[in-house]
């Protein structure tokens, strides 16, 4: 079974004191099987983000251990910073990452939370998932007032604390924390070139969800408008699912918008930049980049870049780290220090550092392929030799989408792109996956063989290794045989100077499904599953033979047009 995975971000009350930073991080890593990803202190907020991941128990353990040594370290009777606080850890969400549904992940939080209340006496409550009640769940509600209004909130029978003592005695040096389980949050923060809070804030208001109270005449000093009630009208801002306010911040010298995206599937990063630039200019004012506090899915980054792509009108069917580039360039994401995305992505951050074929350099794969050892084999050159085609196919694409006089059908090779670079990822990692397979085989060759029951389960486990290892070339050689619809449509279609690229492609490729058969079935020989092995050596035949074919009528065009 899946390890179950879920991520934690506490906010701790400093930002200055490197140190205490340090020595409050620190204790993340003293929990076994937690992985510290980043540490993001800001001066002017006086504020760090604090990102860790891991299996549910270890994560809330290592959260426990940081809320207790930030109670110890940081003293809220003396803090001060231009960002909303009420606590020494200040908010501590938990987001579900991998294997685990949001219900599990709201029990956790509260688990913490009891812990937190019990053991440490600091007073809290739970927000957003993990809401106690309908008004507890923004965590602007929960932290109104701020730390200067905790003495009288935490007496108010109303905002009675959801966990720890409902007193301001221990809470005058610690705070309270608020605990969550909540969605992915993007907190971004984008710069502007003013030094005008109030004329930030005007730009936040016009974003975010809530949007303004409703005034009269001006919109930030009028008489506020009500409606029979007695309640403030608001006027929605135009992004949904989007949190902001306006800000100075003395360490660059400019005011910025700090934005909560709190759902990126509905206002995506890129979004909200190409948003604050349209109302920034509405008010003679221009957005100079943008500032990602703490981590982003990989994904976040892949889309921008798609999306600034398509605005020039140009090909998105370019590699992972192109489409990062161009995000980082297009909002600026460098504007204030740098910014590397090894440090900045969660799924570059918790992929398995192993040592990988696709990796390498072009020489050490081919002296790691030429060495005695058994692996890399023929299916791992397979994958690779197809990821070398469709590469070819793709390139086919991308070169007609900017071909002079071609403009107006950017778009239609541009998806021919997308549809090879796919492939090809496919495919790199199925390179890895062939020599995994085969190690699994080799590990279970070694496995004890003395008893009987040994000797079965040793058996059991050399078969299932084996109907593995059979699958994975059988992906190979179908995934490539798909790719071929690549090489055809530009050979067809694209730009003629490169017909001969798209023809090398589809030799590849039908190379690769006769290659990878060839491994389906000597794997499939050493199953006792004789139906199985049948049946996917057969399909595996069928799928070469049609590949022979596109391979005759792809170069039969490419012929004609030499």
């Amino acid at each position: 079974m899946s390890k179950q995975l879920i991520e934690c971000v506490p906010n701790i009350s400093e930002g200055r004191d490197e140190q205490k930073i340090q020595d409050i991080a620190g204790v993340v890593e003293t929990v076994e099987g937690v992985r510290l990803l980043d540490v993001d202190p800001g001066k002017a907020t006086n504020r760090t983000v604090i990102t860790f991941v891991g299996e549910p128990e270890n994560v809330i353990e290592a959260a426990f251990r940081l809320i207790k040594r930030a109670s110890e370290l940081i003293d809220m009777s003396k803090h001060s910073g231009e960002h909303p606080r009420f606590g020494a850890t200040d908010v501590c969400p938990l987001v579900p990452i991998a294997n685990i549904s949001m219900e599990e992940t709201v029990t956790y939080a509260h688990k913490l939370g009891k812990r937190v209340g019990e053991e440490l006496g600091i007073p809290g409550y739970y927000y957003e998932n993990a809401a106690s009640a309908p008004e507890r769940k923004n965590l602007a509600n929960c932290r109104a007032g701020e730390y200067e209004g905790l003495p009288e909130k935490l007496t108010n029978p109303k905002w009675k604390p959801d966990f720890g003592p409902a007193e301001f005695v221990k809470a005058k040096t610690t705070g309270a924390t608020a605990i969550s389980a909540r969605d992915f949050l993007v907190a971004y923060n984008i710069n502007l070139n003013t030094t005008s809070t109030r004329r930030a804030n005007a730009i936040a208001f016009d974003i975010r969800e809530r949007g303004r109270v409703k005034r009269e005449g001006d919109s930030l000093t009028g008489k506020i408008v009500k409606d029979e009630k007695g309640n403030p009208i608001n006027i929605p801002g135009s992004l949904k699912a989007v949190k902001g306010i306006g800000w100075y911040i003395e360490e660059y010298g400019i005011a910025q918008l700090s934005l909560n995206l709190t759902n990126i599937s509905i206002t995506p990063m890129h979004i909200a930049f190409d948003e604050a630039v349209k109302k920034a200019q509405e008010r003679g004012i221009r957005v100079t980049g943008s500032e990602l506090v703490g981590l982003v899915p990989l994904n976040a980054l892949l889309e921008a870049g798609r999306y600034f792509l398509k605005k020039q009108e140009r090909s998105v069917g370019v590699s992972d780290e192109e489409l990062i580039k161009i995000a980082i360039k297009s909002m600026g994401l460098d504007d204030l220090k740098p910014f590397n995305p090894r440090e900045r992505v969660i799924e570059y951050l918790i992929e398995d550092k192993s040592s990988k074929l696709i990796d390498m350099d072009l020489k050490a794969f081919a002296d790691e392929t030429a060495s005695e050892s058994p692996a890399p084999g023929g299916g791992s050159i397979s994958a690779y030799v197809g990821a070398l085609g469709v590469s070819l196919g793709t390139m086919v694409a991308n070169l007609s989408a900017h071909k002079r006089g071609w403009d107006d059908r950017w778009e239609e090779f541009s998806n021919w792109a997308e549809k090879g670079m796919a492939y090809q990822k496919q495919l790199l990692q199925l390179v890895d996956e062939d020599t995994n397979a085969f190690n699994k085989i080799m590990d279970a060759f070694g496995l004890p063989k003395g008893t009987e029951e040994e000797k079965a389960e040793r058996r059991a486990v050399i078969q299932e290794a084996t109907k593995y290892a059979t699958e994975v070339p059988f992906k190979v050689l179908d995934t490539c045989f798909k790719s071929m619809e690549v090489m055809k449509a530009m050979a067809e279609t694209g730009n003629p100077n490169s017909v001969t690229d798209a023809g090398v492609g589809a030799l590849c490729a039908r190379t690769a499904v006769r290659g990878a058969l060839l491994n389906v079935k000597i794997n499939a020989s050493g199953l006792d599953d004789k139906s199985f092995a049948t049946e996917i050596v057969s399909k595996g035949e069928a799928i070469a033979v049609q590949a022979l074919s596109l391979e005759n009528e792809i170069m039969t065009i490419v012929e004609s047009k030499l």
